[in-house]
């Protein structure tokens, strides 16, 4: 049943918001974006206000405002009168997680799995559903608006880690599973700041780059924080005796996930969002023997290595008419990765090594 715009789903957000009043509020600014959430129940609040700790502000004018509102199945039945499409799994998954309504200058997304559904275009940013047992799709929703805005503001979307060594910016990405959280944290060893762990924004800044990080924290597996001194901590004894008999390949594949706090695991001011990115780093190696091989390329020759930093911008990046990002292009990454320099590794998967290798190109 389709309905004129913009009637039905602004009488839908409207009612939302008069019978799941958002009374508690948390500001928060992520580099120079300023985002004002405002939540119905505390618990989410402070859930919210523990993971964004990093990044709290002060209240003032907000470039983005987003209402959380937990609510019962049955206050979601009123989308159900909406023609929901299938939102396609990625290429090589089978699972069908999204469906989504598109409206002129509105979009709604369901959760199949969870029921979380979540509105927005324009001035309207709306997580609505039982948000309390989905923080984390409340987190990626926040963090999605702000990727949004700073896309359209001139960057393009890059599938990359990041962190600042010594007042340089790296990003570090690489093919699927290649690792390139797991060196950000060896860097991070080595007293790097964290940046970002899955998505960087780069935008041109004069003759160079600046690249702009998303406030999620790092999540590894077993293996990642069975052997960083670091983060062992972060594994529950329980889960020590489980996975001690594995091998290190074993350890790779698993699934498994933790979230890794930055603050407690490295210190205080150890994540920022923002910087001035010199380098980055292509990981295209390989678990097995020899040693790695480190090479200087050019984007512009190596066109193959850049998919492993491209990244679509996906379902919840809803555009309007004024809005600056640059075609997602290869030809557009080529002559944005030109202005920085750029490493390819090959050969055998080796942390240290790459850490060392990331810290003498950085110093070159």
């Amino acid at each position: 049943m389709n309905y004129p715009y913009p009637v039905r789903e602004n009488h839908i957000v409207k009612q939302l918001r008069e019978t799941c009043p958002a009374e508690h509020r948390l500001n928060l600014r992520f580099g120079d974006c300023r985002i004002e959430v405002a939540v119905n129940e505390r618990a989410i609040a402070q859930g919210l206000k523990e993971y964004f700790k990093s990044f709290e502000d002060v209240a003032g004018k907000a470039d983005i405002r987003i209402s959380v509102h937990e609510t019962s199945a049955g206050k979601l039945e009123c989308f159900d009168e909406f023609d929901f499409r299938i939102k396609e799994p990625d290429p090589g998954k089978s699972k069908i997680k999204e469906e989504y309504a598109d409206f002129p200058q509105y979009r709604i997304v369901r959760k199949r799995l969870t029921g979380m559904v979540f509105v927005f275009g324009r001035d309207i940013h709306i997580a609505v559903g039982p948000c309390l047992g989905n923080l984390n799709q409340v987190v990626n929703f926040v963090n999605n608006r702000y990727i949004e805005w700073k896309l359209c503001r001139g960057c393009l979307l890059g599938h990359a880690a990041g962190v600042i060594f010594k007042g340089k910016g790296l990003a570090l990405a690489g093919f699927s599973g290649a690792g390139k959280s797991t060196l950000a944290l060896h860097l991070m060893n080595r007293g790097a700041v964290f940046v970002s762990n899955d998505r960087l924004m780069i935008e041109k800044n004069g003759a160079g780059l600046l690249m702009h990080g998303v406030a999620k924290l790092p999540r590894i597996n077993p293996g990642t924080a069975l052997n960083n001194p670091n983060l062992a901590g972060i594994v529950p004894p329980e889960d020590k005796a489980r996975f001690s008999g594995l091998s290190g390949d074993e350890l790779w594949q698993l699934e498994h996930k933790y979230d890794v706090p930055i603050d407690s695991c490295f210190g205080q001011q150890r994540f920022v969002l923002s910087t001035q990115m010199q380098g980055l780093v292509i990981l295209n190696w390989q678990r097995g023997e020899g040693e790695i091989i480190v090479r200087e390329i050019h984007p512009s020759e190596r066109q193959d290595l850049l998919p492993a930093f491209m990244k679509s911008v996906g379902l919840f990046f809803l555009p309007d008419e004024e809005c600056a990002m640059p075609e997602p292009t290869i030809k557009n990454y080529a002559d944005y990765l030109s202005l920085c320099k750029v490493m390819e590794i090959t050969g055998r998967t080796d942390f240290e090594a790459a850490a060392d290798a990331c810290i003498s190109f950085l110093d070159v």
